[in-house]
């Protein structure tokens, strides 16, 4: 059965991202697994490219920084104590934190970019953030989504870590397996 990528569908891609000079950003080592269906897994302008193929078909997409990862934000960028964080710290290292003024539900991910012995540069954006960039994108399984991944918004079970916040979902261990034997 060739199914087509529709709503409620569960798509697997293997995909390359490049620059627009044509330096790769990501080989895709590992595909991307997605429920589609506008459940924000995907860039909507990918998921609406996606559309109707095929198994086999493949999507090339420039996408400018507002349709990827955004535009840069320089006041992203906050300049830390030294002593606050640990001895070991170094360029690249990665820190959960809230931007000056935001709030609980404004949690970012910062990189470390620059280390002192006064100071820590903290960089909020994501790393291509600001970039436009080229997605190549082949479907390579589509399958229907089950029940559970509909109710929960997105993929069960592919095996690249789920991680859900869902109250009720089985892959994210919330549940006691009923058949453990062991």
């Amino acid at each position: 059965m060739n199914e087509s990528v529709a709503k409620n569908t569960v798509v697997t891609l293997d995909y390359s991202v490049k620059d627009t000079d044509g330096q790769l950003i990501d080989a895709g080592e590992d595909p991307i697994v997605y429920l589609h269906g506008g459940y924000d897994d995907i860039f909507p302008k990918i998921e609406g490219l996606l559309h109707g193929k095929k198994i086999g078909e493949s999507i090339v997409v420039k996408m400018q920084p507002d349709e990827a990862f955004g535009e840069y934000d320089a006041d992203l960028i906050q300049v830390e104590p030294r002593v606050s964080f640990p001895r070991e710290l170094r360029v690249g290292m990665q820190f959960e934190g809230l931007p000056d003024g935001g709030g609980e539900d404004d949690m970012t991910i910062y990189r470390v970019t620059g280390v002192t012995d006064e100071t820590v540069v903290l960089d909020g954006n994501h790393p291509l953030a600001g970039m436009a960039l080229v997605f190549t994108c082949t479907v390579t399984t589509v399958r229907p989504a089950s029940a559970e991944e509909i109710g929960h918004g997105h993929v069960h079970g592919h095996g690249h870590g789920h991680e859900c916040d869902c109250d009720d979902c089985d892959e994210c261990g919330e549940f006691e397996d009923e058949e453990d034997d062991s």
